[in-house]
């Protein structure tokens, strides 16, 4: 068995394992090109594959920023590993455990302190490890020091025959009253809306935002609130990764909150989604207080991830 690093063409081979091994996450060729190969931040110094006789029997794939990412910067401390995944038939014959060492060493080569299964911005294969469908994941890593952290939650909900609420209606009645008003996208808040989403929820909000003008989809996926000074104060997006089902993200003005107002726009959103035909909405991750705040609107949990970290280096807990 040998242990040697990515090449081109191991493609095909690898989203093969990848489908055989993580099953409730099938992908084809494209997506695996398009969120590992050709994602900026690619090394294939940080892939690796076993090979047996000529046949990939395993792959993992590590992540070190090259290339800043919005206000995080390099975060030149961190690293990640995307995905690890084993033939079945090969379990139990130390492949895993040297293919994580392998990228384990060269990512702390590279200068990283600490590790995050999953969890990469923006290209993430998964929030976190989902125990419940790997459970043979969560102890091969546990016992490699990575410690759990928090639980995230993908959630979602029909909307085949989908209505507004009677009470969301009257909130809705409430809130214009005082001057408030719900409306789709139009360029000419443009430059108002990345200034709000940068400074009241950071660079990966403005940065979706921004994708959706510059591909012209901005005015079919987007909404906004506006406050009685005429001022954005409430956004919400769906389709960031392409897909038209899913959902977010959605926020409302720290000046503003806890008036309800985000309660409508949500409401509005999959109205909007139902009108389009598009009758499932759904997202990635949310945290325990989210998942409360969801299943107060009818949304389900579908599946459950929980974060895991390890750090290379003592005292670099807070890198």
């Amino acid at each position: 068995m040998e242990i040697r690093h990515y090449s081109q063409k191991d493609e095909q081979a690898v989203v093969d394992l990848w489908n055989r091994t993580c099953t409730v996450d099938a992908l084809d060729v494209r997506k695996f090109r398009r969120q590992a190969v050709l994602d900026e931040n690619f090394d294939v110094s940080l892939s690796f594959i076993a090979e047996e006789e000529g046949r990939v029997v395993g792959f993992i794939l590590g992540t070190k920023r090259k290339f800043p990412y919005l206000d995080r910067g390099l975060e030149p401390y961190r690293g990640w590993i995307n995905v690890l995944f084993v033939d079945p038939s090969h379990w139990r014959k130390g492949i895993g455990t040297k293919l994580l060492t392998n990228c384990e060493n060269a990512l702390e080569k590279l200068g990283c302190r600490n590790l995050t299964l999953g969890a990469y911005s923006p290209n993430y294969f998964f929030p976190g490890v989902d125990r419940e469908h790997y459970p043979e994941a969560a102890g091969f890593f546990e016992k490699r020091g990575y410690l759990a952290q928090d639980e995230h939650y993908s959630m979602g909900k029909n909307l085949h025959g989908y209505q507004i609420p009677e009470k969301t209606l009257e909130k809705k009645q409430a809130l214009e009253e005082m001057g408030y008003r719900f409306r789709g996208f139009d360029y000419v808040y443009a430059l108002e809306l990345l200034d709000f989403l940068g400074k009241e929820f950071g660079g990966g909000w403005k940065r979706n935002a921004l994708n959706a003008m510059q591909k012209g989809t901005a005015e079919d996926v987007i909404q906004l609130v506006l406050d009685p000074d005429g001022e954005i104060c409430g956004f919400c997006m769906r389709a960031i990764d392409g897909n038209p089902m899913r959902f977010g993200p959605i926020g409302i003005a720290g000046r503003v909150r806890n008036a309800g107002i985000g309660s409508v726009l949500l409401d509005i959103q999959c109205y909007e989604m139902c009108k389009r035909g598009i009758y499932r909405m759904y997202f990635v991750t949310t945290d325990e207080p989210g998942r409360r705040y969801y299943e107060r609107h009818g949304l389900e949990v579908f599946r459950t991830f929980m974060l895991y970290r390890k750090n290379l280096k003592e005292g670099s807990e807070n890198v």
